[in-house]
């Protein structure tokens, strides 16, 4: 009898699973398991056979940076940070499906979307359309690193984590103007780029955007926030443009700041007294002669162990890494640490070698800026 009972419940049971799982493939939802799919096969991404709608259809890549923020509180919250407000042109950089677009065409007078995926642009394209905002949004389908924005007053976007740096160097030194840039950014590079001298997150990226821009901490975000989700956190930040910036080459300011931060951890004094960077220094600089007065420097106060580093090189090379030590000497940075250092303390320096004829940008080569900062620590 009992026997009889349980294969009653089993029978019953596989009936309503079967008519379940009909329902759920007439609705076109996905099974649970699997629902995920991603080009590494880490289930991050959208399952392209998903038949919803056509942004569920979308395959997402983990390994493109393609992770979409989700929390409508998140992206109010992004918005509003933002102060965009009815006049302004907001410049959004891979705007992906469109969630913060819409958001931010509610508000703004114009959206420019910067995206360089086709197929994001085509689901970009109908949401929009269905919302009504078609007059309100122009779309540049092009690289953003290698494109030309048009004037913007804003920005606002989820930037993917590999072009971080030299999206960000290309706002800040490409000469635009605008008044904020609000980006949701991977956490860890947030947090070196809101670093401050003497923080261990202190690097060439931080030194060389605090230049010309002030950078603030708007708010942490959960990697759950995001679909797929992501292996990290995220952080926003609101960087602002100086009004007014030091007079300093930046060819030369970015070549100099990738010499001291090569081996950040290194004292300025150890970094000059290294036999290649004194030979590629000497190269750049041209020079054949030295001054006399090498003393005006205290170069010629060098230790015994210097005296022995520059036994096996020729004269004029002994003369220069003379007058290269000398002058970090001088300015009292020789046994300081980059990451230890103000923007002032280092232009000082950058100055004095510059007075002195030593050069650190190759003038016969063109500056990349985004090749420039895409390696930046």
């Amino acid at each position: 009898m009992l026997q009889c009972r349980n294969s009653s419940i089993n029978r019953l049971s596989t009936h309503f699973l079967l008519q379940f799982h009909q329902l759920r493939s007439q609705s076109g939802r996905p099974p649970f398991k699997n629902r995920y799919n991603d080009d590494n096969g880490d289930g991050g991404g959208y399952n392209p056979n998903r038949k919803e709608n056509q942004e569920d259809r979308l395959q997402l890549y983990k390994s493109r940076g393609q992770h979409l923020l989700t929390n409508p509180r998140i992206l109010d919250s992004i918005v509003r940070s933002s102060g965009v407000g009815p006049r302004d042109t907001v410049l959004e950089i891979g705007p992906g499906t469109g969630n913060l677009t819409l958001k931010l065409l509610e508000v703004a007078n114009k959206v420019v979307a910067v995206e360089v995926d086709k197929r994001m642009v085509e689901i970009l394209n109908k949401r929009v359309s269905e919302r009504g905002f078609d007059e309100k949004l122009t779309i540049i389908c092009k690289d953003a690193l290698k494109t030309d924005f048009p004037d913007f007053d804003l920005v606002v976007a989820n930037i993917p984590y590999g072009i971080s740096s030299p999206l960000i160097a290309k706002l800040v030194f490409g000469g635009f103007r605008f008044r904020s840039a609000t980006l949701l950014l991977q956490k860890e590079f947030a947090s070196r780029l809101l670093a401050n001298p003497g923080d261990s997150e202190f690097n060439r990226l931080a030194v060389n955007v605090k230049l010309v821009a002030e950078v603030d901490h708007v708010m942490n975000v959960s990697k759950r926030d995001f679909v797929p989700i992501p292996k990290v956190d995220s952080s926003v930040v609101k960087i602002r443009l100086k009004s007014e910036v030091p007079n300093v080459d930046l060819k030369e300011w970015w070549a100099f700041t990738k010499t001291c931060f090569g081996k950040k951890n290194k004292t300025l004094g150890a970094t000059f007294r290294q036999k290649k960077k004194v030979a590629e220094l000497l190269s750049l600089s041209k020079m054949t002669s030295f001054d006399e007065d090498i003393g005006k420097h205290d170069s010629c106060n060098l230790s015994d162990d210097e005296e022995d580093e520059l036994e096996d090189l020729g004269t004029g090379v002994k003369s220069f890494k003379e007058k290269v030590i000398g002058i970090v000497r001088s300015a009292g940075l020789e046994d300081k640490r980059p990451l230890k250092l103000s923007n002032e303390e280092l232009m000082y320096l950058l100055s004095l070698f510059n007075e002195a004829g030593i050069r650190f940008h190759d003038e016969s080569k063109p500056m990349d800026i985004n090749a420039s900062f895409a390696a930046s620590e």
